[in-house]
């Protein structure tokens, strides 16, 4: 079986980053960027949707082509890019916001060219849900499979939109601050459960460096089962350089693996398998800033550290 391409549409970002032990600037940034990388791990071609200003850095758009990530879809402005400067503090997870410049962003209507519209694997990465319904429409494939991501701005300042674009998703991610925060509870497995209920068939929250949990099914009956909920831990690491994209990487990893499958209706064991995938391309990206530990990896390196992965977590 042929595996399909898939479609990433997000934002692509200069960011400059603070950390206690460095400072970088002028780096890949965005949400589309990451997940498109990853997610070129696993499939190929990968379709990149995103806009990007005049100053946007040659040589970042070169490293993505270089990884079979095609740009038909991005487009180019002739104002200034989207740049995001944050600061990390002492324990790598709480982070200042320091500037943002929306730029490009601010009047950016998604278009998806009709050389990609088909293509069945459909990633909506972290971009307002506006946006995550422009590129909706227009994807036209028949058969397709549909991921999302989203963040906290999001659920506080357009959640009637978000909720519609949650009743179109096959698999929705969010991370564990914004799934108690969007469900009203403190309690993960319930909050996985009201989540199923706003629409999506599957749901991952993100724990971090704690890992992921999974949850499938109906919501109406849902109860923790083999098959319909998954714990995975995180790939430890012993030092965090920069964990910025790593949730991204998480989600276009994962959907590169089930992409590579060639299918666009996936068992549980599936989307399971794909999360483990995703925990692994994240590690990789904490190791250093930006992209720079994602973009130089090998099989090699990906394969070894699966199997390092998964005799830690054998038992």
């Amino acid at each position: 079986m042929s595996q399909h391409p898939v479609i990433v549409g997000g934002t692509i970002a200069i960011d400059n980053v603070i950390t206690p032990q460095a400072e970088a600037k002028e780096l890949l940034g965005g949400s589309a960027s990451y997940a498109a990388l990853a997610a070129s791990y696993f499939t190929s071609p990968v379709h990149l949707v995103g806009i990007i200003g005049h100053d946007y850095p040659a040589q970042h758009i070169a490293m993505l082509e270089s990884h079979g990530v095609t740009l038909d879809g991005v487009e180019r402005s002739e104002g200034e890019s989207f740049t995001w400067t944050g600061e990390y503090h002492a324990n790598m997870n709480d982070r200042t916001t320091h500037r943002v410049g929306l730029n490009v962003l601010e009047s950016w209507s998604v278009k998806v060219p009709a050389s990609i519209a088909t293509t069945p694997i459909v990633v909506l990465a972290n971009m307002s849900p506006d946006n995550q319904l422009q590129m909706l429409a227009g994807c036209t494939a028949s058969s397709r499979f549909v991921i999302a991501d989203t963040m906290d701005l999001w659920i506080n300042i357009a959640n009637e939109r978000l909720h519609e674009v949650l009743k179109e998703l096959d698999l929705f991610v969010i991370n564990e601050g914004e799934a108690r925060e969007f469900t009203e509870t403190s309690n993960l497995i319930l909050a996985g459960k009201r989540l199923l209920a706003k629409g999506p068939r599957n749901v991952i929250i993100k724990l971090g460096e704690f890992g992921a949990m999974l949850f499938s099914g109906n919501h109406e009956n849902w109860e923790v089962t083999p098959t319909t909920f998954f714990r995975s831990s995180a790939f430890p690491l012993h030092e965090v350089a920069d964990p910025t994209g790593a949730g991204d990487t998480f989600l276009g990893a994962l959907a590169g693996y089930l992409a590579s499958l060639g299918k666009t209706e996936f068992a549980f064991e599936d989307i399971r398998q794909a999360v483990i995938k995703g925990s692994v391309l994240a590690s990789f990206t904490c190791e250093e800033f930006s992209t720079r530990k994602l973009q130089a990896l090998s099989q090699d390196d990906i394969n070894t550290r699966l199997n390092t992965f998964q005799q830690l977590t054998h038992w």
